[in-house]
């Protein structure tokens, strides 16, 4: 074997095992196991949540969907983090949702469009600086739901709207919190 083909094995192999050092992480989780901050998320999600079921029940309109379970550890576990701001959670929810309704009404719920569907919200949302992630799955649920352009209202924004409603009242009734730290 001459030394050309020896030197690019080598240099492969380096490039390998630096891309995969990378994945081993560097010390432990820096998260903090705090009393006041897990009841304040326990009443939060359980009102929230209960709230959007109640207000299911009692009308014909659907108010609730499951990303929001995964906004509200957003917005009562991580209140202070970016993307757990008012701006990112009824902005990334409905700019999300918009997209998917989008695709699915050109495309329909072929699995290319479904992948389209979510890089496309990713990167709006990433545009429109209303990054939240629980609203990646946003237009996973409304083209496997065949969703007409209703939910985009009802329970899309109202729903966010709800979550933030009480993300206010819950978070900034602990004088340790003062919720959201931006708005725009």
């Amino acid at each position: 074997m001459d030394s050309t083909k020896i030197a690019s094995r080598e240099e492969k192999h380096l490039l390998n095992v630096r891309y995969l050092s990378k994945m081993k992480g560097k010390g432990r989780s820096p998260l903090q196991v705090n009393a006041k901050d897990s009841v304040t998320g326990l009443i939060g999600g359980f009102l929230t949540i209960f709230v959007l079921v109640y207000l299911t029940n009692m009308t014909s309109a659907m108010w609730l969907m499951a990303p929001f379970g995964a906004s509200c550890v957003l917005a009562f576990g991580v209140w202070n983090a970016p993307l757990s701001q008012p701006r990112n959670i009824i902005g990334g929810h409905f700019v999300s949702t918009f997209v998917g309704l989008a695709i699915y009404h050109l495309f329909g719920d072929e699995p290319w469009a479904i992948g389209l569907a979510v890089g496309l919200a990713i990167a709006v949302m990433m545009l429109t600086k209303t990054t939240h992630p629980p609203a990646g799955a946003d237009p996973l649920v409304v083209i496997l739901g065949a969703y007409s352009w209703s939910y985009l209202i009802t329970p899309v924004l109202i729903g966010s709207i709800v979550i933030v409603f009480f993300a206010l009242i819950i978070n900034n009734l602990r004088s340790n919190r003062e919720y959201p730290t931006f708005w725009i």
